[in-house]
C-alpha cells in the first residue's frame, strides 16, 4: 500500500510514496484515503476525515472533504443504517483501527529518528 506523504526532513517537506504494509489499519486508512480523493463519503473515508489532524501531523497528505459535520456523527449514522444496533461496537472498533495505524506510525518514525542521530 502506497500513499503519498509529506515528510519534513530539516525543515523542507519532502513528497514521497511510503509503503504502509505491516501498519495495523492501514487497508483502512488507504481505503478513506482513496475515497476521500475521490469524493466519496463512505465509512472509510469519514473514518480519515475524523483522523485527518492527526494523520497530517504524521505527514500524510488527507485530501479535504465536504463530509457533513460532525464527522463521527456521519460516521456513526452509516454505521447504524447499516449495522442497526451493531453501529455502536464497529464504531468503536474502527477508530480503535484508525489510533492503531497512528500510533504505529508514530513509533516507526520515533525510531527512525532514533536511528538517524
Amino acid at each position: 500500500m502506497r500513499v503519498l506523504v509529506n515528510l519534513k526532513i530539516m525543515g523542507k517537506v519532502d513528497p514521497h510514496s511510503t509503503d504502509f504494509d505491516g501498519l495495523p489499519g492501514a487497508d483502512l486508512v488507504v481505503k478513506g484515503l482513496e475515497d476521500l480523493a475521490g469524493g466519496v463519503v463512505s465509512e472509510p473515508a469519514l473514518l480519515v476525515a475524523i483522523a485527518a489532524q492527526r494523520l497530517r501531523r504524521l505527514g500524510i497528505v488527507v485530501p479535504e472533504t465536504t463530509a457533513p459535520y460532525p464527522r463521527e456523527l456521519a460516521l456513526y449514522a452509516l454505521l447504524e443504517n447499516r449495522l442497526g444496533t451493531a453501529a455502536h461496537s464497529r464504531y468503536n472498533s474502527l477508530l480503535r483501527q484508525v489510533n492503531s495505524f497512528a500510533a504505529a506510525l508514530e513509533r516507526e518514525g520515533s525510531a527512525r529518528k532514533a536511528s538517524e542521530q
